[in-house]
């Protein structure tokens, strides 16, 4: 899933209990009265951060509350745990945001729990529901490649001659979105562990990695 500037960060968040969202490190994400959890002392997000952020939290909202937690995979295993126990029952006005560049770094008990979205400045998000056949047809293929099958598909999706590059990070975008979908409706763990490889290969695609390279190896 795909949206297009850190200003809309606060409304899609609005719509769930947690969100992830992959932006550059410098990116500036400004949400009013927001509780910020990010590392202190040490160089990860800690347990007792965890949990001096849910006792703020332990009592009846009112209005809704941002808990923005950045560098999301600086959450260490311990805090990561503890953090789990807030998004099993987060409450009706408390939305998480998780703001990372390295998404394939969150435990896949975060991402099996949140919904993530990709910073695309020239992609609208409407159109991952259009009538893009050639896209949508390639996404599956990748998502049920086997191995043998991927030097082939790498080729085709690299075939363009201009914007390659955002051409294979919206199909695998929309594998993303698939993976998600297919996760939440059967639960599944083999979508979980797809999906975790699918957003290394966006990552490192999208940080300039070769292209076809990163399709093979990330997707093996």
């Amino acid at each position: 899933m795909f949206f297009n500037s850190p200003e809309e960060i606060e409304k899609i968040a609005s719509r769930s209990g947690t969100s992830v969202f992959v932006v550059p490190d410098d990116t500036e994400v400004k949400i009013k009265n927001a509780i910020i959890l990010k590392p202190e002392e040490k160089t990860t997000i800690t347990i007792e951060q965890v949990r001096s952020t849910t006792a703020q939290l332990n009592t009846k909202q009112i209005n809704d509350q941002y808990v923005i937690i950045r560098p999301a995979e600086k959450l260490g295993l311990a805090a990561g745990n503890a953090f789990l126990k807030n998004l099993e029952e987060p409450g009706d006005k408390i939305h998480y945001i998780l703001i990372t560049s390295q998404p394939s770094q969150l435990l896949a008990t975060i991402l099996s729990r949140a919904n993530v979205y990709f910073l695309h400045a020239d992609f609208d998000i409407t159109k991952i529901s259009s009538e893009d056949k050639t896209k949508k047809a390639l996404a599956r293929e990748l998502i049920a490649a086997k191995p043998s099958d991927l030097a082939r598909l790498a080729q085709e999706i690299t075939k363009k001659k201009q914007g390659v590059r955002d051409y294979a990070l919206e199909i695998i975008g929309i594998a993303i979105e698939m993976l998600y979908k297919a996760y939440f409706q059967n639960q599944k763990e083999i979508f979980l562990k797809k999906l975790t490889k699918f957003l290394a290969a966006y990552e490192n695609i999208a940080k300039n990695g070769n292209i076809k390279l990163q399709l093979v190896a990330n997707l093996c």
